[in-house]
């Protein structure tokens, strides 16, 4: 749609059916991700129109409206991360992430056809709403000392938790952790054992992959950025700690590893072509079967939906793509910290 359809979208936000707001949240956080139309939504209020949202009674459109809400923070940059602040979006996503925290714990999931396709929207909606979290603190003060003064960290370090079943959800932890811990010395108080001890449990995890490379970067990183609450005694082996998982990040050959990312989605891509080309066929050959089965017509709404991620500016499925670039993020970050290591007092 042209970006003047932008300005009908808001209204639908406040329609009665879960579904007509859902398609709304999602049709405004795709084209939030052009950064020419973000003006025209601003000047429609839709952080306001949005807000709301996180707390709707759907878990679809909570989703919706923290993806939507996530990509005007991370496409729009300071100045609009700054009006969303000033327009309260703070109090919301608090109350969100702390509500996200405790069903956490019952895990729950969504409705009968969400647990049929193994999606958990707690996880899910929390994962969107770190995203926005993190990019607001990052650009803004006053979303710093609301985490603080609310006690975010809490609900923060919670979600951490689930990094051998999450991965993803525990890197956006990671950069929110990174973000609010930098030159932020009213958090470290709230840095207890049992904080420290999350933060340590991440950094032995064994796991190779580039996406564990990158959580244990960040995760060392916070613990720089938190030094201060390390006891004297155990600050030389911490550091040691954090320099061999520099060393690890570092050691890997990032064009080699974006030569063989290359190779295998292109492979990928290849087998998934033959294997659409060989389920087409057996549709034709056996569409009436296809028509009777009420479980068969379920599986391409789940592609559809895949297909049409628009929650994350990297879709789910290029995860090669997300490889790299969590190599790629995990070299820069340790160089950055290594920089401030030698540079501070």
């Amino acid at each position: 749609p042209s970006p003047k359809r932008a300005l009908f979208l808001p209204p639908q936000l406040q329609h009665p059916s879960a579904e007509v707001r859902e398609y709304a949240c999602a049709s405004i956080s795709k084209l939030l991700q052009q950064k020419h139309v973000i003006p025209a939504f601003l000047q429609r209020d839709v952080v306001r129109c949005l807000g709301p949202l996180l707390m709707d009674h759907s878990l679809a459109v909570r989703e919706t409206a923290a993806g939507a809400l996530r990509n005007l923070s991370a496409c729009g940059g300071f100045e609009v991360c700054d009006d969303m602040v000033t327009k309260d979006i703070m109090t919301p996503l608090v109350a969100l992430l702390k509500e996200c925290s405790t069903g956490l714990d019952a895990n729950q999931l969504s409705p009968k056809k969400c647990r049929e396709t193994n999606k958990n929207y707690i996880e899910d909606i929390a994962n969107e709403a770190i995203n926005l979290l993190w990019n607001v603190c990052e650009c803004n003060n006053t979303a710093v000392s609301i985490f603080n003064k609310e006690g975010c960290l809490e609900s923060v370090l919670h979600y951490m938790k689930k990094f051998s079943t999450n991965v993803d959800l525990a890197i956006s932890v990671a950069n929110c952790l990174q973000a609010v811990t930098e030159d932020n010395p009213d958090l470290l108080s709230s840095f207890n054992a049992s904080a420290q001890q999350i933060l340590e449990s991440v950094m032995l995890c064994p796991e190779s992959t580039m996406k564990h490379i990158l959580l244990r970067t960040l995760i060392a990183g916070t613990i720089w950025n938190i030094k201060d609450t390390i006891p004297p005694g155990s600050l030389g082996s911490m550091v040691n700690a954090i320099l061999k998982i520099f060393s690890e990040s570092l050691a890997i050959d990032a064009g080699e590893t974006i030569i063989r990312m290359n190779e295998a989605e292109r492979n990928r891509l290849k087998l998934a072509v033959e294997a659409e080309t060989e389920e087409n066929m057996s549709d034709v050959m056996g569409n009436n079967v296809l028509i009777e089965d009420d479980d068969m017509e379920e599986i391409p709404k789940g592609k559809v939906r895949r297909e049409n991620d628009i929650s994350d500016l990297l879709p789910s499925d290029k995860w090669e793509l997300k490889e790299v670039t969590a190599l790629l993020t995990a070299q820069q970050t340790a160089l950055e910290i290594i920089v401030n290591m030698c540079c501070s007092e």
